[in-house]
């Protein structure tokens, strides 16, 4: 009983981790004159991955990687149709030319990239299907890619950028004493999370793959959805549509990269199923601006979006 407990209070720890991380980091990078932009580009948007990246640290450091995998797919399927759709409800989400024509086909390749790297079988007819070291690396250097990319684009517009960047200053100590902090409850929040996991799928009669991509990857995705959430009431849909197609193309290149490294990620014969539905909802996500309105995500889509996530958890469940 009492794992079960941790593993809801270690969301609670993972996501107060994540954010006193950023906050810490984030001012003591100030205090030592380290630019605004530089700051959001690097500790801020890793902060909001932080979530995703410590679970599949301990998922993967402890070879499990059917939460691993079930939590980058689950995060990446719940971001957009679960969290653009509420989003969308609460705001109409205009899309900029920028976030249409790059961002989001980018994650559609980046979902695409792991179903080619993932079924070797398409490319030199092995037997073996999963995410290898090598893999890993390949992502890893799409990452690297989408950085430059990133830096280029926020460079380009620093003013906008800066204006964006809310950073709270504390004294040096105390932004110490929220690092330290902030990772300790990473650590024991990541860790609480993952044996939590399997004890559930455990006494529900389940995958640890189904709580992957549903209990986990909803956790894991909180800080997102209040992000976008937010961002949507305050009539900002760049952040809200930014941070969500951002996330999914952290998680994939960087923190299943990093996994598959770690420990390469066999696939299971349903692994594919959740590769092709995050490959459909970048899809959809993009279709779904020259539907309507063009380049806005209106609500009956938001709405739409929503019964599709609830279409899917339904499926994943139903077919265990």
């Amino acid at each position: 009983m009492f794992i079960y407990i941790l593993f809801i209070i270690g969301f609670f720890f993972l996501i107060k981790g994540a954010s006193f991380l950023v906050d810490g980091a984030s001012s003591l990078a100030k205090k030592l004159k380290i630019p605004e932009l530089v700051v959001g580009l690097t500790i801020v948007a890793f902060g909001t991955s932080m979530p995703e990246f410590t679970v599949n640290l301990f998922a993967s450091l402890a070879h499990n990687s059917d939460i691993a995998l079930g939590n980058i797919l689950g995060s990446n399927i719940s971001n957009t149709l679960l969290i653009l759709g509420i989003s969308a409800i609460i705001f109409p989400l205009t899309v900029k030319k920028s976030t249409t024509w790059k961002e989001i086909p980018l994650s559609l390749l980046a979902a695409l990239l792991v179903g080619i790297l993932g079924n070797d079988f398409l490319i030199n007819g092995d037997s073996i299907t999963g995410l290898s070291r090598i893999d890993g690396i390949v992502l890893i250097v799409f990452f690297i890619i989408f950085l430059y990319y990133i830096f280029e684009l926020t460079k380009n517009s620093q003013k906008e950028a800066s204006t964006e960047v809310k950073i709270k200053e504390y004294n040096v100590s105390k932004s110490i004493f929220l690092i330290i902090i902030g990772l300790i409850g990473l650590f024991f929040g990541g860790r609480w999370i993952v044996n939590g996991a399997i004890q559930v799928a455990t006494l529900l009669g389940v995958s640890q793959s189904v709580i992957g991509l549903t209990i986990v990857a909803l956790g894991t995705s909180l800080p997102e959805l209040a992000a976008s959430a937010v961002a949507a009431y305050k009539k900002r849909p760049d952040i809200a549509v930014g941070n969500v197609v951002g996330s999914n193309i952290f998680n994939i290149f960087w923190i299943l990269g990093l996994s598959a490294v770690i420990s390469p990620l066999p696939f299971k014969d349903t692994t594919n199923i959740d590769v092709l539905v995050t490959m459909l909802a970048s899809l959809l996500l993009f279709a779904s601006l020259f539907i309507g309105k063009r380049r806005v995500i209106q609500k009956w889509q938001g709405i739409l979006f929503i019964l599709l996530y609830i279409t899917y958890v339904v499926f994943i469940i139903v077919q265990n």
